[in-house]
């Protein structure tokens, strides 16, 4: 299937803003690509200290929603899933075609938006975004998206950034700029989440409409889990550029559900 001829306006924006990024990520794609355990966020947790992955995802049809440069499918894959990715950056998607040939790993690779999936209902049983359609897509468009393409019993798992962080950002901040311990917007009507440094557009819900949801979707949600950034160690450079080590052992910067769609 084609991609809809007319994209909507901010996934639009996220292309060409990704694409920007591409050589960035790029550089930094055969290190995660080399990692042999999967991990979470820029705190970089072991998915082995936290379980938010199934133990076993062997022979597991898996999407992954938003790949970028595919790690998160490389990881999948080596444990025995059948991954398929969809990335709406042409240029990241470049990157990973490229990483599987170096790595001698290989699944499919899909450009669209994870809005609008060119795949049947129930073709998967395993859904996950670890900071792809999880923060980039409308979630009232891609989470049903997400619950159509599942098999009943199937599971979705997706990371986002803490809502104390986006509450204690604002739109003039830049990437770097460190959050604050104040709240510097709304916890009411968190939705779409703009910048002033950049032109790409975020997407971020307060617990309680993520939860009515995910539950109107057709998940039951089986785990929030908070990351918290593990002890300093002497580092110059915090782990996230724009949260202090110090703020991130304290309140939990990036945040994981783990779901499971109804049905036997």
């Amino acid at each position: 299937m084609s991609e809809p001829s007319s994209l909507p306006e901010h996934v639009q924006r996220n292309r060409v803003e990704w694409d920007a990024k591409a050589d960035e990520y790029a550089a930094w794609a055969p290190r995660a690509w080399a990692q042999s355990e999967p991990s979470w966020g820029q705190l970089n947790v072991p998915d082995a200290a936290i379980g938010a992955l199934p133990p076993s995802v062997d022979g597991l049809d898996v999407i992954d929603l938003g790949c970028g440069t595919g790690y998160f499918s490389a990881w999948l894959a080596r444990r025995g899933a059948q991954p398929v990715g969809i990335d709406n950056s042409p240029r990241q998607l470049e990157t990973a075609r490229q990483m599987q040939v170096r790595f001698g790993i290989d699944f499919p690779l899909h450009l669209g938006s994870a809005e609008e999936l060119p795949f049947p209902d129930a073709s998967f049983d395993l859904a996950i975004s670890e900071y792809g359609a999880s923060i980039w897509c409308d979630p009232y468009r891609w989470i049903p998206e997400a619950a159509r393409v599942l098999r009943p019993g199937g599971q979705l798992v997706f990371l986002v950034n803490g809502v104390l962080v986006m509450l204690c950002s604002a739109p003039e901040d830049s990437e770097t700029t460190p959050v604050s311990e104040c709240f510097r917007r709304p916890y009411f009507g968190m939705h779409r989440f703009e910048w002033d440094d950049d032109d790409s557009v975020e997407f971020h819900l307060n617990h309680g409409d993520m939860i009515r949801l995910l539950r109107s979707s057709g998940f039951d949600i089986e785990d929030l889990v908070e990351l918290q950034a593990p002890p300093v160690t002497g580092k110059s450079e915090p782990l996230i550029p724009y949260v202090p080590d110090d703020w991130a052992r304290k309140w939990p910067a990036e945040e994981i559900w783990r779901v499971r769609k109804r049905g036997v």
